[in-house]
């Protein structure tokens, strides 16, 4: 079942904007904030520790994979 919840001091450049917007894509303003509240919590967002934890196994995966000199040389054998 659906819940009613009330927002109140809404600065009047934003409401100004959120009007525009509904008008846009032909909404109501009720509409129009209930698509912007579903995209932002529905929105699947990384976790900052997975990402971090991933680029560790990366960085350690490619740890020594080649030495100073193998770099140098592709560097001055240049791309294909």
């Amino acid at each position: 079942m659906p819940t009613n919840i009330t927002i109140r001091d809404i600065p009047d450049e934003v409401y100004k904007k959120l009007k525009e917007q509904a008008d846009l894509h032909q909404r109501s303003i009720n509409s129009e904030v209930i698509f912007y509240l579903k995209k932002m919590v529905c929105s699947h967002r990384p976790d900052p520790d997975q990402i971090i934890a991933r680029a560790k196994k990366l960085k350690q995966k490619a740890k020594g994979a080649l030495t100073m000199k193998e770099i140098q040389q592709a560097i001055e054998k240049g791309r294909p």
